[in-house]
């Protein structure tokens, strides 16, 4: 059994869906849980709303032990003040768990700048921030752990510009941050996770008939805490890899590079007159991290 008795975890995004659940599995696997949910809507929007409470009630309710914390991890002053808070109560941080984030769906030419730069400021620069900020005290903790959440939107879907180039942003701060890591035992990767959530509604319109029902009966969060668990856990033994989580289904995802062509007298014709074979992924290698010697 992965026990967490003694270790501090972070959850941002904590209060609902994904986030909630692994708050709750940590917290019944002995870890002192900081449940950090800002209790905004899906477009980041503050309702007057305390999720991070109530799921840290439940997880004492239930016997574990857990520090509620409503800061912005889009606010570089939230972020500082969710790490003081935790080593003021705890005294230290084995692992963080960025979960937090906000949806919409939106056509590329209708969307406002403005729209980009709060995927950007949530998704990536709250999670680059909270792990900047939480990085010395995991390196202290001998066996920090970083999971950071990815999505299939970020390898291209419809009307996700915004959110898809985003999490594709967490994706390459997720590899960087593995090689970084490596000389101070902190292990950091994503998961890619599938489930019914509240923000499953918005993507309806989008989605074949059913399809919303079908997520909601067969992929519940439960099915993707487990995944998350092992990877903060002390004892995860892999860095720089994305994990699909969806529905019981559980998969690597990987970045190859295919075999190519040799051509030093390359010209544009010979390019497009070879581009099948260039592109082709038989015998494609596994893009792997590239740690310092």
């Amino acid at each position: 059994m992965l026990d967490f008795t003694g270790s501090v975890v972070i959850v941002t995004g904590a209060g609902r869906g994904i986030g909630r659940a692994h708050a709750l599995l940590l917290g019944a696997r002995g870890a002192s849980v900081v449940v950090n949910d800002l209790g905004g809507d899906t477009d980041g929007n503050v309702p007057s709303d305390d999720p991070a409470q109530r799921v840290a009630a439940e997880i004492e309710a239930a016997g574990g032990t857990a520090l509620a914390n409503s800061d912005s991890i889009a606010d570089p002053k939230g972020v500082e003040s969710l790490v003081e808070q935790t080593i003021e109560r705890f005294g230290r941080i084995d692992g963080v768990v960025n979960n937090a984030g906000i949806y919409r769906l939106g056509r590329f030419e209708d969307l406002e700048p403005e729209v980009f730069h709060d995927f950007i400021d949530v998704h990536y620069l709250g999670t680059l921030m909270l792990c900047r900020a939480a990085w010395p005290h995991l390196a202290a903790s001998g066996s920090g752990r970083i999971v950071n959440t990815v999505s299939a939107a970020m390898t291209g879907q419809p009307d996700m510009a915004h959110y898809g180039a985003a999490k594709g942003a967490v994706y390459g701060l997720t590899r960087t941050l593995a090689v970084a890591g490596a000389a101070h035992g902190i292990k950091v990767n994503a998961v890619a996770p599938g489930a019914a959530t509240r923000m499953l509604e918005l993507a309806r319109p989008s989605l074949p008939p059913g399809t919303v029902e079908w997520m909601q009966a067969e992929m519940p969060p439960e099915k993707v805490s487990p995944v998350v668990t092992y990877l903060v856990h002390p004892d995860c033994a892999i860095t720089g890899e994305v994990i699909n989580a969806a529905g019981g289904f559980i998969s690597r995802m990987v970045m190859v590079n295919t075999p190519g062509i040799q051509d030093p007298e390359a010209t544009p014709e010979s390019v497009a007159a070879r581009i099948g074979e260039i592109t082709d992924p038989a015998n494609a290698q596994i893009a792997e991290l590239a740690f310092p010697t």
